[in-house]
């Protein structure tokens, strides 16, 4: 029995869809018009290799916004007949302004096959398309075709048979609007798919996005599929607040930066597959593009924009930092002369202050990061700094996309793991969930900011970008090395979406830095406060008691004699007693469960210039890497003898040379992240990737650490 597939053919005017359809159809078509309107509708038929195949020909439209009767009609027929397929004929000689409209069929998730038409103009202008990748960056398979020669007419049918019979792989692409639109989108869709009229009938992701957009049409369906008005009420209140909330950070309607992230899609597929993304008007964006996308120049811009990012962080914020370390060098001393001393001013002093002050002083620095960030994203060159990165990924073999959670990576490695999922191919993200964790987190900042200041107070700025940079290398030579081992196999291409440029808006940017930066100050409250008190109670239990190796009272006792006897002077029995008091210090620190912890795991640290102190410190960042910098500011503040307390950072610089301090910089760089992002790694990946992932970061970081610090001693 004759099998039947419906197709509808959809195109721009002028894209020579009428002319394929009187080549599929000849004279077995009709004219007619669609029900209450005086639109023409033809339709015709064809029989191919046992198929009768149905052939509808849409009215021509440049989008299926339904701004016009003719995108109301095409778009409706889609929805509500449901073709077995949907060719859009797309005039290949321009092509951003055609793939407009295949981006909107993409969206409503039905079988496409896209017809490049006028093949051969495009060929004869010298413009090559790299077809087979477009198709596979698209998700949807493509025929060249000639319409006025009728080449390519059988091509098109074996296609739109292998999709109608469901033999054609097809992988799933979705256009990306950018995390404010995007988080709207899966408010609106929770809420609609709730109806299951709705669900069945419409793509619930098209149907939110055309809410945003404010279609009429849409909406009135819409309204009519709600069997509750006050259900209604809720989607419409819904989406007047995203719609609110866009204009007021975009500074735009959200359907004009909807608008813009389509032609954005199609500029990042061009861009990979297409020698020329236009032929006609120029923008400002391309215009820009020119030189920050430029295959020579845009790396090197790149590395610029960061170290001057950096500089600016470092730079700007020590001002605002001194005085947070001032200020809580100020409580500490008023809290110390109000407590006597004893377990609570120890606790309160050392604990809290010298644990959670010493990570909130970074504050400042933070906001600063996360400003830039925000800038940078809002700007859409984030966008371009993945496109020029793209470039290097496809030659180590890593996934293009894989730059994008990478990215993320230097917010937080736990957002960053999530955006891996984005990824489709196993193979690939894994090996970016693997070298994600060399992207330097905001958690890792404030150790690189208290170190470089400690060691390089002159090349602070310098210093931190060297370890940013460092990070990339690792993370790209790591990848190759997993990409030729236990991950092989090609990558798969993707759309790198490039959006135009924008300016960013005061009111973006500050809610952007404010949501960063409040889960900073949240971890602080929360886990860095919880992990100080640990630290604290490590450091101070057992206590001594009179454990001591000596009678330290008798000789302090012996000290004040002799000053009273004249035998010695204030100065001399000072220093003598400062003397004696560390002694008594450092025998209190050793005698508690920390010290006894950091002496047994000392000699694995010892070849990369720790003592037990910094193993200790290193280790407990793997709780949250900003804890490192809490552990320092309690161990230092007990083991402190001096009566007028240094900063942590002179501390520090007294008790180890740069080398060390760039080693460990080094270590905390390459060791696994946080527990949180371990876990995170876990639920994505899997027991066993999360095992390799803790072993063979530890392992990178303990031979890299090992070989600045030998080497380095070689050369002072």
């Amino acid at each position: 029995m004759e099998k039947e597939i419906t197709i509808a053919l959809a195109g721009n005017p002028n894209s020579g869809k009428t002319t394929v359809f009187n080549n599929l159809t000849g004279a077995r078509q009709h004219v007619g018009n669609y029900p209450g309107v005086t639109v023409e509708k033809k339709t015709g038929e064809r029989k191919y290799k046992g198929y009768k195949i149905n052939i509808v020909d849409l009215p021509g439209t440049y989008s299926l916004t339904a701004y016009s009767l003719d995108e109301v009609i095409a778009r409706n027929f889609i929805i509500n007949e449901k073709p077995d397929v949907v060719v859009d004929i797309i005039d290949s000689s321009n092509l951003e302004r055609n793939l407009y409209l295949a981006t909107q069929l993409m969206e409503l998730e039905v079988p496409l096959v896209f017809a490049f038409n006028m093949i051969d103009i495009t060929k004869g202008s010298g413009k090559r398309i790299d077809i087979n990748l477009l198709s596979e960056l698209m998700g949807t398979p493509i025929v060249e075709t000639i319409g006025h020669k009728g080449k390519g007419m059988n091509e098109l049918m074996d296609a739109v048979v292998e999709v109608a019979e469901k033999k054609m792989k097809k992988k799933k692409v979705v256009v990306r609007y950018g995390e404010e639109i995007e988080n709207e989108i899966a408010k609106i869709e929770k809420i609609i798919s709730e109806n299951k009229a709705i669900a069945k009938k419409f793509s619930i992701r098209w149907l939110a996005v055309k809410l945003l957009e404010q279609d009429k049409d849409v909406m009135n369906t819409v309204e009519e599929l709600i069997d509750s008005n006050s259900k209604y009420s809720e989607i419409e209140k819904i989406v007047s607040k995203s719609i609110a909330h866009i204009k007021s950070i975009l500074r735009d309607s959200p359907e004009t930066v909807i608008a813009d992230a389509r032609y954005g899609f199609i500029n990042g597929a061009l861009q990979e597959s297409y020698e020329e993304l236009q032929a006609g008007k120029i923008t400002v964006s391309d215009k820009i593009d020119r030189v920050m996308t430029n295959r020579i120049l845009g790396l090197p811009i790149f590395a610029v924009l960061m170290w001057l990012m950096f500089q600016f962080v470092f730079k700007v914020g020590a001002y605002p930092m001194d005085w947070i370390d001032m200020g809580f060098g100020k409580l500490g001393d008023l809290v110390s002369n109000a407590l006597p001393e004893g377990l609570l001013q120890s606790f309160i002093v050392d604990g809290l202050i010298g644990g959670v002050g010493g990570v909130l002083i970074f504050t400042p620095n933070i906001i600063l990061l996360f400003i830039c960030i925000a800038v940078l994203e809002d700007s859409g060159y984030m966008a371009r700094a993945a496109f020029v990165m793209d470039r290097l990924m496809h030659k180590i073999g890593l996934h293009g996309k894989s730059f994008i959670p990478m990215l993320i990576g230097f917010g937080c490695t736990v957002p960053a793991y999530m955006a891996a999922r984005t990824i489709e191919n196993r193979r690939d993200r894994l090996v970016t969930m693997h070298v994600n964790t060399f992207m330097s987190c905001g958690a890792r900042l404030p150790v690189y900011i208290l170190l470089a200041a400690a060691f390089f107070p002159k090349y602070a700025g310098n210093v931190i970008f060297s370890i940013y940079v460092i990070g990339i290398i690792v993370a790209v030579l790591m990848a190759k090395l997993l990409r030729s081992t236990r991950f092989k196999g090609e990558p798969s291409p993707f759309v790198m979406e490039l959006p135009p440029y924008r300016i960013p808006t005061f009111k973006g940017i500050v809610i952007h830095m404010w949501e960063r930066t409040w889960l900073y100050l949240k971890k602080a409250g929360t886990i860095i406060l919880g992990i100080s008190i640990l630290m604290w109670i490590l450091f101070t239990f057992p206590m001594i008691g009179d454990n001591y190796s000596q009678d330290y009272g008798a000789e302090i006792e012996s000290m004040q004699e002799s000053f009273e006897s004249s035998e010695i002077s204030q100065e001399e029995l000072d220093k003598n007693i400062t003397v004696i008091e560390g002694k008594m210090a450092k025998e209190e620190i050793d005698y508690t469960v920390a010290s006894r912890v950091g002496h047994f795991i000392e000699p694995v640290f010892k070849p990369l210039g720790f003592d037990w102190r910094m193993a200790v410190a290193s280790i407990s960042g793997i709780a949250a890497k900003e804890v490192v910098v809490s552990t320092m500011g309690t161990l230092y503040s007990i083991t402190e003898a001096d009566e007028e307390s240094q900063s942590l950072r002179d501390t520090l610089a007294d008790e180890y040379s740069p080398l060390v301090g760039f080693s460990f910089m080094l270590f905390v760089l390459l060791m696994l992240p946080c527990m949180a992002a371990m876990a995170i790694f876990r639920r994505e990946a899997g027991t066993k990737e999360m095992w390799f992932q803790i072993g063979y970061t530890l392992l990178l970081a303990w031979i890299v650490s090992f070989a600045v610090y030998q080497i380095g001693r070689l050369f002072i």
